[in-house]
């Protein structure tokens, strides 16, 4: 049997302690490595947000959930090409928080990949380096209530070499509750490109995704 590929979240994860851990990936890629490392097991939630059938193909539908113990315990949100800040938030609020407080997780961990940018040269997304502030925050905010603030930012993709400085400060500042900002020229004007809000043809997906929490114990 070969090695999943991308191992090397898994590997940080095979601790003995915490017990319960979520694996959130929202870089613009299946994180398959991580989905393989934990398709049968109950002891790690694995939930990846990325670009539906971008990369690796015909991998990370909904119908990808995991066997045995880990039926159910791994979370696929695959999203249409050109999401944007409305879909990503939305997202967060209907699928990933509720999956998080159903799991209870001792820690969270984050495979925080910088490619869904609207400036990266192989992803089709439309964020922009606020939105990454407003993920961590959110994130930030669900780990203080359920795990007593454990989060870890795995720093992953990310192919704009102009652009994934300022989403890397957004997350840094963030996490530090620092005051010192890295203006970053390019957030209005993404902000206000057209489709950023939350489209029709894209709640479905969000929708499919949500239904599956309910099995998560």
């Amino acid at each position: 049997m070969q090695p999943p590929r991308d191992t090397h979240d898994a590997i940080d994860i095979l601790a003995p302690e915490p017990r319960r851990q979520a694996v959130i990936d929202w870089d613009v890629h299946h994180g398959n490595g991580t989905q393989q490392a934990f398709w049968d097991r109950d002891d790690v939630l694995t939930i990846s947000i990325h670009h539906d059938n971008n990369y690796p193909q015909d991998s990370g539908g909904h119908d990808e959930r995991g066997v045995d113990a880990g039926f159910g315990y791994n979370l696929n949100i695959p999203l249409p090409a050109g999401s944007g800040i409305g879909a990503y938030r939305a997202t967060l609020q209907e699928v990933v928080i509720p999956a998080l407080e159903r799991y209870r997780p001792e820690l969270i961990v984050v495979a925080c990949g910088f490619d869904a940018s609207a400036m990266d040269p192989l992803g089709c997304m439309l964020l922009n380096s606020r939105s990454y502030a407003q993920m961590t925050q959110a994130l930030m905010k669900a780990a203080e209530r359920l795990c007593a603030g454990r989060l870890v930012m795995i720093h992953e993709g990310g192919y704009s070499e102009g652009y994934v400085p300022f989403c890397g400060h957004a997350v840094i500042q963030t996490l530090c509750g620092s005051q010192i900002a890295a203006v970053d020229p390019m957030n209005d004007e993404i902000a206000r490109w057209g489709q950023q809000s939350l489209q029709d043809h894209q709640s479905p997906w969000i929708d499919k995704a949500a239904a599956l929490v309910k099995s998560i114990r």
